[in-house]
């Protein structure tokens, strides 16, 4: 994997989603991989990564699908979800 930006997120995911997989389902794992990012990433991340899922999201694990599908970042908005 090089070193641009996309692929460091893409591997934080990913490490993120491995570190919680041990609770309970994928479902609950996912949940709390997208708690993480929403309270721990900056906006541009989450776009960033939300981006990558909707073009290809093949490197993401199947946690790391799920959490992010769950993420919203509206413009103007003081929270993404």
């Amino acid at each position: 994997m090089s070193h641009n930006p996309l692929d460091t997120l893409i591997h934080m995911a990913n490490q993120i989603a491995a570190n919680n997989s041990h609770y309970g389902s994928e479902a609950e794992a996912a949940e709390r991989v997208r708690v993480h990012l929403k309270k721990f990433w900056a906006r541009s991340m989450k776009q960033q990564i939300i981006d990558y899922l909707h073009e290809d999201g093949s490197q993401l694990s199947p946690i790391a699908q799920a959490a992010i599908a769950k993420l919203e970042v509206r413009p103007g908005a003081t929270d993404a979800a």
